[in-house]
């Protein structure tokens, strides 16, 4: 317990830091705890305490996605969607599945690293949209498309990699006899559910709590991805009022989360046959691969190679997710690259997401200076 007292404590201090300087707090509270763990001074170790926080965490984060997958509007942008979605998929996985397996890393574990290497930080690419005052500009609205196909993406990936050696059908009749129950609550219960959130007293965080629980224990009972059916509440709620849920789950989800980056950072062990070369590598393709699909997404939704460079600052960051990955699915080895490549993309995205309009207009400026001069041709 006093290490996480300790370890929200450091946060806190950190989490003042990168408000004040406007960078994301996730790769500071990694490295606080790789700092405290046993890779650094030993202060901090995870116990069945932090680790069930740290679940908390993650289960609200997914929550959180779930919520923003607004159907309706998908439909309704679908062209968008899937231009820069699969422009974004295909450049970003095939490249990181391709120089993880290169490196040297095994088949799944490439397809962990490649799926972490894919999906940018939802939260670090919208707070980037409004922290540098971008959410007016004409490719905000494809970044955000962008973060919704990546997470439409992950479902599937997790509920591929969840079904294991299980009998796929009846794996695929659990999932949607789930589905099927909490969609059927949703819209047969929406204006309980409303009544439930318009009340001033504490039973809608207790509901909210609870709901995002009782699904995750319900699911792993049934032997169902728990991750993949709170994702699926999520969406569900966002059918009646996401705006109320996601404000009772925002307390929750963004403590717990903080104890899941901090502890995920204290169970990393960098003497574990971390190759920094091929950590360095994975780090450097990172930030090309989302250059090249950036500017590819630019030059199709916008025609112009230059509304690419917004489009890559503002998704350089991998985040949330890719840790997710990495804890649910990845080796020590895995791990300790994901978290890497999370911190250098994270802060390295921060930096160019606010000063990728200036590289805009410093690459038009010296493309006007380096044009030949027009002739003027007189009249004798």
């Amino acid at each position: 317990m006093e290490g996480i007292v300790l370890a929200l404590f450091i946060c806190l201090v950190l989490a003042l830091i990168s408000k004040y300087l406007s960078v994301p707090a996730i790769p500071f509270y990694i490295l606080a705890g790789v700092v405290l763990g046993k890779a650094g001074l030993g202060l901090v170790a995870s116990d069945e305490i932090s680790h069930f926080f740290s679940q908390m965490g993650l289960i609200f984060l997914l929550f959180f996605m779930g919520l923003g997958l607004k159907i309706d509007r998908i439909v309704a942008n679908r062209s968008a969607v899937l231009t820069s979605g699969i422009i974004d998929l295909n450049v970003n996985m095939i490249i990181g599945f391709a120089a993880s397996y290169l490196l040297g890393f095994t088949l799944i574990e490439s397809l962990i690293v490649a799926a972490a290497f894919y999906v940018s930080s939802t939260a670090m690419a919208l707070t980037s949209l409004i922290d540098n005052r971008k959410l007016m500009m004409k490719e905000a609205d494809t970044i955000i498309w962008l973060m919704v196909f990546e997470d439409l993406v992950m479902i599937i990936f997790l509920a591929i990699i969840s079904a294991g050696d299980q009998n796929l059908i009846i794996f695929a009749v659990k999932i949607l006899f789930v589905l099927g129950i909490l969609y059927t609550l949703a819209h047969y219960g929406k204006e309980f559910l409303i009544a439930i959130l318009d009340r001033d007293d504490e039973l809608p965080i207790l509901f909210t709590f609870a709901a995002v629980l009782t699904t995750a224990s319900f699911s792993m009972y049934l032997g169902v991805p728990e991750t993949m059916m709170v994702i699926a509440l999520g969406a569900a709620f966002a059918t009646t009022d996401p705006d109320a849920f996601e404000q009772h789950a925002r307390p929750f989800k963004d403590v717990f989360l903080v104890v899941f980056f901090v502890f995920f950072g204290v169970t990393i062990n960098l003497s574990g046959g971390a190759d920094w070369f091929v950590i360095g590598v994975i780090c450097i393709l990172a930030i090309l691969s989302k250059l090249i699909s950036g500017v590819l997404t630019g030059i199709f939704i916008h025609h112009s190679a230059l509304s690419g460079l917004e489009i890559w600052g503002n998704t350089i960051g991998r985040g949330e997710f890719s840790i997710a990955l990495a804890v649910l699915y990845g080796s020590p080895l895995v791990g300790t690259t994901i978290a890497a490549m999370v911190i250098v993309t994270s802060i390295v995205g921060a930096f160019m997401a606010k000063y990728a309009t200036f590289l805009r207009r410093g690459i038009v400026g010296l493309g006007r200076r380096s044009a030949p001069p027009r002739r003027v041709h007189t009249k004798h």
